[in-house]
């Protein structure tokens, strides 16, 4: 039978290991922040890194020509080298190296959908009773503006809390109605907006139109009566039931089209969001040129009040040095990245105008295909630095502010031998139908041969997909009469 012993030893071992450097994650992290998140990070910067400070627009002059003479007079006075190479480590783990911390800016406070139904509920003068059952059917409301659940399952709910209450207490209360749901549903129905509180789109139509007091027209009837056929275009089977024209039907849809089938979104998470564009292309004569959209950047520099306690070599000991050096090298690196960052920014975007002209000149018809390794080949960079360098960036171009992604896009075959970017095949589509003989419409099949004689070949149900991406209906659903 073999003996089994368990022993322990030491003995050296050599092994590759591969670490990133902290610099690194910060790097990555610059260049993913858009502008306002950048200006933010760099503000805490400033704060947290003594050897930082800021460089007023009307000291920046002053600032260089003072450099200028301390470099000729002071060249030799402090050797950064060594600060910066002596006691900085740069191995290790990013926890390792600094603690950092990040804070997003709170956002202001929004007033909502259900704080504008509360506010119109509190002018009622409700029972405390019936103001809590109007608050539970608002609570039920979403943001479309449709009720979520049944009247019954809200007179259940209240039931089941006034139970509860009544365990607690010794006053009973009664239980709600249905009676009293409905009732209280048909109050927040008259509220603003118009088609509030609905439990379907058929019913929200008929609160709109009953607001605008056509509750015995046509139009009224249809959405009452034939709401499927309504749906489905159905305007001949419309007519021999009404006994009128299909043309009198559609006139009726066409009114009704112009109701609002969601809305509760005029009021719901009323945001505002800006878009600050981190490049700017002009056209002057007729070259376009990309700026940097970072005046309002705070732009770092080295402190001279810190740079000065730098100089005192008698200080470089222990801790000191140690601090000095880590916020000195940190300093440096960040004006650096900063620039880094800049410089990245410009080359992707230089090479998007080259590659684009055709769109900025003639519109996104001419928008060409590519793709984020072709820009990357171009700099000489990796593929995943571009895409941080385009994601959630801005331009402002002469064909408005656009997303840097927005240049990119996979490309279709043509017989001419150059691929068409797919987002301009979309908008070639939706010039089509718009321009189309509302009479007689394009069938997806008819934009397939149209774009054949073109020159760009393309399967018929690309060109569905495309068209439901576009929100565009079928040709018997955009068939006028």
């Amino acid at each position: 039978m073999a003996d089994f012993r368990m022993s322990l030893n030491l003995a050296p071992r050599m092994r590759q290991e591969m670490k990133v450097n902290p610099r690194l994650y910060q790097a990555m992290d610059l260049l993913y922040m858009p502008l306002l998140d950048l200006q933010q990070h760099l503000k805490q910067e400033l704060e947290n890194n003594p050897f930082l400070d800021l460089v007023e627009p009307e000291e920046e002059l002053k600032e260089e020509e003072e450099e200028e003479e301390e470099e000729e007079t002071a060249e030799d006075e402090i050797d950064w080298e060594e600060i910066l190479l002596n006691g900085f480590d740069v191995g290790g783990r990013r926890a390792e190296y600094e603690e950092r911390e990040y804070y997003r800016p709170t956002p202001a406070s929004i007033r909502d959908l259900w704080d504008y139904l509360r506010d119109q509920l509190q002018l009622l003068r409700l029972s405390p009773r019936e103001f809590l059952l109007g608050e539970e059917i608002i609570g039920n409301i979403n943001r479309e503006g449709f009720l979520t659940c049944s009247l019954e399952e809200v007179v259940e709910a209240l039931n089941a809390y006034l139970a509860e209450l009544e365990a607690d207490s010794a006053d009973g209360a009664e239980p709600y109605t249905l009676a009293e749901a409905e009732q209280m549903l048909g109050m927040v129905q008259a509220f603003d907006p118009s088609g509030i509180g609905a439990r379907d789109l058929r019913e929200c139509l008929l609160l709109q139109l009953r607001d605008r007091g056509e509750t015995d027209s046509l139009a009224h009837r249809i959405v009452r009566d034939h709401f499927q056929e309504l749906v489905n275009h159905r305007w001949s089977e419309l007519s021999k039931e009404h006994g009128i024209s299909p043309r009198d039907v559609q006139a009726a849809a066409d009114e009704i089209a112009k109701l609002d089938p969601k809305p509760g979104l005029k009021h719901a998470e009323a945001r505002n969001d800006y878009v600050t564009p981190d490049l700017v292309v002009e056209k002057v004569d007729d070259h376009y040129y990309v700026f940097h959209n970072d005046t309002s950047l705070p732009r770092l520099k080295l402190s001279r009040s810190y740079r000065e306690v730098a100089r005192d070599k008698s200080q470089f000991t222990g801790e000191n040095k140690a601090f000095i050096a880590k916020k000195l090298n940190s300093a440096q690196w960040m004006i650096q990245a900063i620039e880094q960052r800049r410089q990245t920014m410009l080359k992707v975007m230089n090479f998007i105008v080259d590659r684009q002209r055709e769109f900025f000149e003639k519109g996104v018809e001419y928008l060409k295909p590519l793709t984020l390794r072709e820009v990357a080949e171009h700099i000489d960079m990796h593929e995943s630095t571009v895409s941080r360098v385009t994601n959630g960036k801005y331009a402002q171009t002469p064909r408005g502010v656009l997303p840097l992604k927005f240049f990119f896009s996979s490309g279709l075959s043509t017989d001419y031998g150059e691929d068409v970017s797919a987002r301009g095949i979309r908008a070639r589509i939706e010039k089509l139908v718009h321009e189309e003989d509302a009479m007689r419409p394009l069938t997806d099949q008819s934009i397939v041969d149209i774009l054949k004689d073109e020159g760009v070949r393309i399967a018929r149900r690309t060109v569905a997909k495309y068209r439901d991406q576009l929100g565009i209906l079928s040709a018997r659903m955009r068939k006028r009469v």
